[in-house]
C-alpha cells in the first residue's frame, strides 16, 4: 500500500508543471500587454478584451466604473469602432511589474494613443491573477489626459 501511494504521489508531482520563476511570470504578463496592444492595432476589440477576465473584471476610466467585460467591450466598440482612425493607434511603454504572489501581480504603465489630430496619453494600473496558468487582468484603473499632437512623448507604433 505505502509503494501504491509513493507511486501515486510521485506520479502527480511529474504531471504537475512547474511552477514559473518570477521572470517567467513578469515576461508573461508584458506578453499578455504586447497581444492587447496589437489586437487593438488591427482592429480586434475581441482580442484586446481577451487580456481581462471575463465576465467580472473591474474596469474604471473617467471616474466611472464599467459595466463588467462585455460593458467595457461595448464601450470601445461603440466609441472607438469603424474605422482605423476613430480606433487609433495604441502603445503601452514603461511597463512595471510587481509580482504579488504566485498568482497575483501589479501592473503600472504608461500608454498613448493616437487617434487623428487628437493624442490621449495616461496611466494603467492593473491588477494581475494567474488562472489555470494564464495570467489576466482582474482590475484595470485608467487615469488619461489629452495632449497636443506635437508632444515629445513616445510615439505609438
Amino acid at each position: 500500500m505505502k509503494a501504491l501511494l509513493a507511486l501515486l504521489a510521485f506520479t502527480l508531482l511529474a504531471a504537475s508543471p512547474a511552477a514559473a520563476t518570477p521572470t517567467q511570470d513578469r515576461a508573461a504578463i508584458l506578453r499578455v500587454i504586447s497581444r492587447m496592444e496589437a489586437a487593438w492595432n488591427r482592429g480586434d476589440f475581441k482580442g484586446y478584451m481577451a487580456g481581462f477576465k471575463n465576465p467580472d473584471v473591474v474596469f474604471v476610466s473617467g471616474g466611472k466604473f464599467q459595466d463588467g467585460w462585455q460593458g467595457t467591450l461595448d464601450h470601445y466598440v461603440r466609441d472607438y469602432g469603424g474605422s482605423a482612425e476613430r480606433r487609433g493607434k495604441l502603445h503601452f511603454y514603461e511597463m512595471k511589474v510587481d509580482l504579488l504572489g504566485p498568482d497575483a501581480a501589479m501592473l503600472i504603465g504608461k500608454y498613448r494613443l493616437v487617434r487623428g489630430k487628437r493624442v490621449t496619453e495616461g496611466i494603467n494600473t492593473r491588477l494581475f491573477r494567474k488562472f489555470r496558468g494564464k495570467w489576466l487582468i482582474t482590475m484595470n484603473h485608467v487615469s488619461a489626459y489629452d495632449v497636443e499632437p506635437t508632444s515629445t512623448a513616445p510615439e505609438a507604433r
